[in-house]
């Protein structure tokens, strides 16, 4: 049965291909996805799989039952894009003014349903039932993982798996890690409040942007002297705003920035310790403040018997040159919430461009990926899912 999975994928290789660069060509940005979703919902309909529609929002779930019973595994891809311009000179190039997939999340999506397809046709030796979980608004949080849990898409489901074609990464080769995987992602404000005045006459004010400055390497500290080191946190300002005019001390300044952290601990001390730096730096400068810490997505924390299980799928197949335990990486993925409420693993496939030696990264205006990683991902993604099927009803059958 793999072996017919992976001849019907082959085959349908070349369309795989024309329905990423569709959606390439007319993407929509997180809870806006809404031809997106038509285009999903067209597609299942016009192969006669059942589905339900604007789960959690926007969401696709559908699903293929095997002839035989057994348990439940579910398969999820993404499909929403991101806030940016198309800078790539291609034929499929984004056709939306500031909107462009640049994560990969197109890919993910024509992975799927061409996987959905192929193993609609092989549905009569199936032993138990395929979901195909249609995720929008993975990029924003609050995300769409949640809301579609919520809503019941993973009722009944055993196991999931999910995947993200990484353009970094050679193609040909398949990442993955048991534990701890992605980080947590959060959100932190903070508005420095201070009294301006004359820039000729700074002993009468409280100088907002050098308040903040100091606190900016404060914040610093917290990693180096309050996280243990054998743990990983990074804290990022990534936004410093204080506009004025030349000859002004600015009354105040905003700092935006993330935290990253894999440790449900560490990530609560660092929520309290940004809040006592910054209590600190104003008290020594007598200036007050506004701080919000914002909570992204959690860790994604794979488990260890499905990712020593898929780590030996990917060993079988035929496209696949090398498969690695990696590091973890600081980016987020609302698919953690998935993998807290059933056991699963997600993981990377290797989308590195042909003749690139440096790719540009997720999130450029000039990203793309190596389209054959899409075959390699589902054949991946299929043969796990058929495989672990038929593993569970084995034991099962040993245990009644």
């Amino acid at each position: 049965m793999i072996s017919e999975l992976h001849s019907l994928l082959e085959k349908s290789y070349d369309e795989m291909v024309q329905i990423r660069r569709y959606l390439h060509q007319y993407p929509e940005p997180s809870f806006k996805e809404f031809q997106t979703a038509t285009y999903i919902r067209s597609f299942y309909d016009k192969i006669g799989v059942p589905y339900r529609a604007n789960v959690g929002g926007n969401g696709i779930v559908a699903t293929i039952k095997g002839e035989k019973p057994g348990p439940t595994v579910a398969l999820r891809a993404d499909f929403d894009a991101l806030a940016i311009q198309d800078e790539k000179d291609v034929p499929y190039k984004s056709t939306v003014p500031g909107v462009m997939h640049a994560c990969g999340h197109d890919g993910h999506t024509a992975t799927l349903l061409v996987l959905a397809k192929s193993i609609q046709q092989l549905k009569d030796r199936l032993e138990g039932t395929i979901v195909f979980i249609h995720q929008h608004a993975e990029e924003y949080a609050p995300g769409g993982a949640k809301p579609m849990i919520e809503d019941g898409c993973l009722d009944g489901v055993d196991a999931i798996f999910g995947t993200h074609l990484w353009a970094v990464t050679p193609t040909g080769v398949i990442q993955h890690r048991n534990g701890p995987f992605m980080a947590a992602a959060d959100r932190f404000e903070i508005t420095i409040k201070g009294a301006g005045g004359h820039g000729a006459q700074p002993h009468k004010t409280k100088d907002a942007i050098v308040i903040a400055s100091q606190l900016v390497v404060n914040l610093q500290q917290i990693i180096s002297r309050r996280v243990n080191p054998v743990e990983s946190a990074v804290i990022t300002v990534g936004s410093f705003v204080a506009e004025n005019a030349f000859n002004v001390i600015a009354d105040s300044a905003k700092l935006v920035g993330t935290v990253r952290t894999f440790s449900e601990d560490v990530r609560n001390d660092m929520e309290r310790e940004i809040e006592r730096i910054i209590q600190g730096t104003c008290l020594a400068a007598d200036a007050s403040y506004d701080y919000s810490f914002k909570r992204g997505y959690p860790a994604v924390v794979n488990h260890s018997e499905e990712n020593a299980f898929l780590a030996k799928v990917a060993e079988t197949i035929p496209e696949v040159e090398k498969v690695e335990e990696t590091e973890p990486q600081m980016g987020g993925e609302d698919f953690a919430y998935y993998l807290q409420h059933i056991k699963g693993t997600f993981f990377f496939t290797g989308a590195q461009p042909e003749g690139v030696d440096t790719p540009y990264p997720h999130h450029h205006p000039k990203f793309d990926f190596n389209e054959k990683a899409m075959l390699i991902a589902s054949k991946t993604l299929g043969t796990a899912a058929i495989e672990y099927l038929s593993k569970e009803q084995k034991a099962e059958s040993i245990t009644s």
